[in-house]
């Protein structure tokens, strides 16, 4: 995946990522609610600085798991630097992913891509992997910048992954995004 490197966030901006004025505008407890009870394990990929981990680690409560995973390292350290010393550092286990592989075998119910998809050049894999992790009947919030991606883009990610097994079902509104729900498709016993 040539120059993947440059389209990432740096590490040292990564404030940008994480603000107040972001908390109002994409507020990660009214979007993630719906979707996310106590007791759930769940992946925030490509979870950058933790905007969101933090807030999926105290949606599971202490029965629940949250995976934070990103490319770089320097993300990671943030997130370890606001947990360390707090009750979330039981339940929230950071994950280094390689840039072909999320290596993650433990089963999710809930798979959070925010701002990210458009950075994978091979999405067919990804989301086959993504399929894999995914207990049956789990679902994936999948939202992308409109700043970054176009709509046939978007439309065209969607069909890709409908083509590995998921269905799409409408997503939130989240300000300055394009949304979609993902759920893994139950398959039907055989019987012959």
């Amino acid at each position: 995946m040539p120059n993947r490197k440059n389209r990432l966030c740096p590490v040292e901006k990564a404030g940008c990522l994480d603000n107040t004025f972001r908390k109002w505008v994409q507020n990660p407890q009214k979007i993630l609610a719906p979707y996310i009870v106590e007791g759930m394990t769940v992946l925030d990929l490509g979870c950058g600085p933790g905007f969101f981990s933090i807030s999926m680690a105290k949606m599971v409560g202490a029965s629940g798991r949250a995976i934070a995973s990103d490319l770089q390292e320097g993300m990671l350290q943030k997130i370890r630097d606001k947990i360390t010393g707090t009750e979330l550092e039981k339940r929230l286990k950071l994950h280094k992913c390689e840039e072909d592989n999320i290596g993650i075998s433990e089963p999710v119910d809930f798979i959070l891509l925010f701002y990210m998809v458009h950075e994978i050049t091979n999405k067919k894999e990804f989301f086959t992997e993504l399929a894999t992790i995914l207990k049956p009947g789990g679902q994936v919030l999948l939202v992308e910048p409109p700043f970054h991606v176009s709509k046939s883009a978007f439309k065209k990610t969607i069909q890709i992954a409908g083509e590995v097994g998921f269905t799409d079902a409408k997503g939130p509104h989240v300000l300055f995004s394009k949304t979609m729900l993902l759920k893994k498709r139950q398959i039907a016993p055989n019987r012959s």
